[in-house]
């Protein structure tokens, strides 16, 4: 894991967090927010760049993930005390904000924290996650709508299930999901089998490494984290996509802090279409999109995704 930062246990929030930490101290601060089912080492791409233009890089595991504290019970990763760990992070490192670069989960992080938390940000930054209007209906209905009763955000509802599918069967789980994207022009023929993840997956018998876009040596990495910590405390998140949703009623959902969203052309369940909100609900926008990436981009795109966040970090906040 050359270039990655080791690890340092920090107390916030009533648990401790698993956080990787580089750059001067005196730099403008930057807090990467991995998703599922990953980890802090998913930036590992992004970590020594931005250390290296003059930021100070501070990516923890989510509670939950890899080294840091899982709590037992899914009410314990609803979205106020998700953002709580964050923010309990930056006190205890002494920041009063930061910008803050949220993916997949870490995504829906950042932008819920950006409305109920804007005095601990300088701005943000989604990768691959918009920023969207809370729905009309609840979002495990909207799901079912999509894929039916084995979406697998609906099959995650369930405690122990997802467990049982994925639970020693790590290095095949992650050959299976960080799979190469579909072609563009044929992801609407995917649907609804592609959200099947769990059914998806007990079907797999291994795929060729030109098909996978994260290395064997990468993914022996989260391979053994989830070997450590299972898979259900990480799972919990999307057992709250419901309370979350019931908690963000009457919140605004304008956003006036500095925004950039970095999309990924071929990524099928967070497609650039979805962006389309983004100019009604953010007042300072600037859009980016990555063709030919799927939903890892952190992997798969690096080089282009290191561009898009050093232009704009450079020109609104300079190291």
């Amino acid at each position: 894991m050359r270039d990655f930062p080791a690890p340092r246990r920090i107390a916030s929030n009533g648990i401790e967090l698993s956080v990787h930490i580089s750059g001067p101290d005196d730099g403008q601060p930057l807090l990467l927010v991995h998703g599922w089912p990953e980890l802090a080492y998913s930036w590992k791409n992004q970590i020594p760049v931005l250390a290296n233009a003059g930021y100070r890089v501070i990516a923890p595991d989510l509670r939950g993930f890899g080294g840091s504290d899982c709590p037992d019970g899914a009410e314990n990763y609803d979205i106020d005390t998700m953002i709580a760990d964050l923010t309990g992070l930056l006190d205890a490192l002494g920041h009063d904000k930061a910008v803050w670069v949220g993916h997949d989960w870490g995504g829906i992080i950042t932008w819920h924290a950006a409305m109920l938390a804007a005095d601990r940000f300088d701005g943000v930054v989604g990768v691959n996650t918009p920023h969207l209007p809370r729905g009309a209906q609840a979002p495990t209905e909207a799901f079912r709508e999509i894929g039916g009763e084995d979406h697998y955000i609906l099959r995650f509802q369930k405690p122990g299930y997802a467990e049982s599918v994925f639970e020693g069967k790590e290095d095949d789980f992650f050959a299976f999901i960080f799979g190469s994207p579909p072609k563009i022009g044929k992801l609407e023929d995917y649907f609804p089998d592609i959200s099947h993840i769990p059914a998806q997956f007990e079907k797999f018998e291994g795929r060729a490494e030109k098909r996978i876009v994260v290395h064997p040596e990468d993914r022996a990495v989260y391979a053994d984290a989830y070997r450590r910590t299972g898979f259900g405390p990480g799972i919990n998140l999307y057992r709250n996509f419901d309370a979350n949703w019931q908690r963000m009623g009457g919140v605004d959902h304008r956003i006036a802090l500095p925004c950039l969203m970095v999309s990924a052309e071929l990524d099928f369940m967070l497609p650039p279409k979805l962006t389309g909100w983004m100019p009604a609900l953010c007042k300072d926008v600037e859009f980016a999109i990555i063709e030919g990436c799927g939903h890892w981009t952190m992997w798969e795109a690096p080089d282009e995704l290191n561009a898009y966040l050093l232009d704009w970090l450079q020109r609104r906040f300079p190291a």
